[in-house]
């Protein structure tokens, strides 16, 4: 199943740990600790209060510098926390979950050194993965996980998808620290 579908299928909970997880990703372009986010992913539990994701998305904004400027990849990852809905409802999730997939799936494209023989993104997302750079291809492989494996467990595979955020993470922080070295 593509990533497209996946998305359109997704319930409430995963399209907001499927939007949550590619900003957490892309973290180390907005100046944040591992942490940062960690109150968002708490509100995604069974026990968590309505009010949970709303209080976690003030704190991040708060703590986050959200006024992105220069690099493209910076501004998209900035977006991304700008566009997150201050209320998990279903519609609002699923539309910031599909774009910020997109943004994600930007932004690696952006940072791989090697070249992505795709027009666009939106191919990638649709399946077509022939002459795809490696960094947008584990970066994809990502977004599948975590949408597969809260669609197979729902709230026991928000564990999961944080360790799979947080590995891609690591991988975003390395590449951007890399790029930072040869640029300066």
């Amino acid at each position: 199943m593509s990533l497209v579908e996946l998305i359109a299928q997704a319930d409430e909970r995963g399209l907001a740990a499927s939007g949550l997880a590619c900003l957490d990703r892309c973290v180390p372009l907005l100046g944040g600790d591992d942490e940062i986010l960690r109150p968002l992913w708490a509100s995604l539990t069974d026990g968590a209060g309505t009010g949970d994701w709303s209080q976690g998305l003030e704190q991040a904004r708060g703590k986050l510098d959200v006024a992105g400027t220069g690099d493209e990849a910076v501004v998209l990852a900035h977006r991304m926390l700008e566009a997150a809905p201050a209320e998990r409802s279903p519609a609002g999730v699923r539309v910031w979950a599909d774009a910020c997939s997109v943004a994600s799936l930007h932004i690696h494209r952006l940072l791989d050194t090697a070249a992505d023989e795709a027009s666009s993104v939106d191919a990638r997302r649709k399946g077509r993965t022939e002459g795809m750079s490696p960094l947008v291809a584990a970066e994809l492989r990502r977004q599948i996980t975590v949408l597969e494996v809260l669609a197979g467990h729902g709230p026991a595979g928000l564990r999961r998808a944080l360790e799979v955020s947080t590995e891609g993470r690591r991988v975003l922080r390395a590449v951007v620290s890399r790029r930072t070295r040869q640029l300066g």
